[in-house]
């Protein structure tokens, strides 16, 4: 092994003399001479020469190309949905929850109820005279029917009907 002196005589950039690169992984002051001089030394002092890779360079080599398939694999397995699909799947979310919300919103609003089909039967002439129409006959056990006669008439004059099942618009 040469020393400090000889490193520092006999240095020139992009060396590969054994000695020299022997000396500079082993003493920190001549690696920062020689890296101000030649800032490669640094790689080409590391050396490896003699390191092997656990089961020769064919295993390694074969470890690497494994792992370069499994990851080409991974890419092609891995879909990345593109923009447009996720405005189109944006929108038709939009769509659902706004037409959810519309039903919703008609379904909560009052609505007028239609006539039963018993009270239609029981209503039996109606005769659209007037605004509101003229009930000549009804019949229900839980109608509550109050006539008011007129003066010195056998005919009732003023009708009401009170049933909780007979339309609001009668």
């Amino acid at each position: 092994m040469i020393n400090c002196t000889q490193f520092r005589a006999n240095f020139e950039p992009a060396t590969e003399i054994p000695s020299i690169l022997e000396h500079v992984r082993a003493c920190d002051a001549c690696l920062d001479y020689a890296a101000s001089i030649d800032p490669d030394i640094m790689f080409r002092a590391i050396g490896g020469g003699e390191l092997i890779p656990p089961g020769g360079v064919d295993a390694f080599v074969g470890d690497v190309m494994r792992e370069v398939r499994l990851r080409a694999t991974e890419k092609t397995t891995h879909r990345v949905i593109s923009w447009p699909r996720r405005l189109a799947v944006a929108a038709t979310l939009m769509a659902g929850i706004t037409g959810g919300a519309l039903m919703w919103e008609r379904s909560m609003a009052p609505v007028a109820p239609a006539v039963h089909p018993v009270i239609q039967h029981h209503l039996a002439a109606v005769v659209p005279a007037a605004s509101k129409p003229v009930i000549e006959k009804y019949d229900s056990d839980s109608a509550t029917i109050v006539e008011m006669p007129a003066a010195g008439a056998n005919d009732a004059q003023i009708v009401m009907i009170i049933d909780e099942k007979l339309p609001a618009n009668l």
